[in-house]
């Protein structure tokens, strides 16, 4: 796998001093923050509810535990398909933000395929 890269070249583990890495560049340093900022946003959204499960199913144990159809209760509803739709709609958001950003830093730096090409994205 590592061998397949030709771009790069390759550097064994534990041979890089993160100390002597130079500083990111602006627009790079702009990306990450951004990708960090959204990553927590949507992590605690995600925690929350995740949370508000079991807190729930303490506080109002009668709601939580009844019925719905088929005999799933709407603490099993909550746990399982409404967590994997949110898993789906925080990775959407989380890849369109990412997109807008990036096509934001491509409009204002200029030629985009000059950006590109500096950047090793096509």
């Amino acid at each position: 796998m590592a061998g397949e890269y030709t771009e790069y070249n390759y550097v064994a583990a534990e041979t890089i001093d993160f100390s002597e890495l130079e500083p990111l560049d602006p627009e790079t340093r702009q990306i990450m923050k951004g990708e960090f900022s959204t990553g927590l946003r949507l992590t605690v959204l995600y925690y929350i509810f995740i949370l508000s499960i079991p807190i729930l199913n303490w506080f109002a144990g009668g709601f939580m535990f009844s019925r719905m159809w088929g005999g799933m209760t709407y603490s099993w509803f909550l746990t399982s398909i409404v967590a994997m739709a949110m898993a789906f709609i925080i990775a959407y958001v989380h890849t369109s933000l990412y997109e807008k950003r990036l096509r934001n830093n491509q409009n204002s730096s200029g030629n985009p395929a000059a950006y590109s090409k500096e950047r090793r994205i096509m």
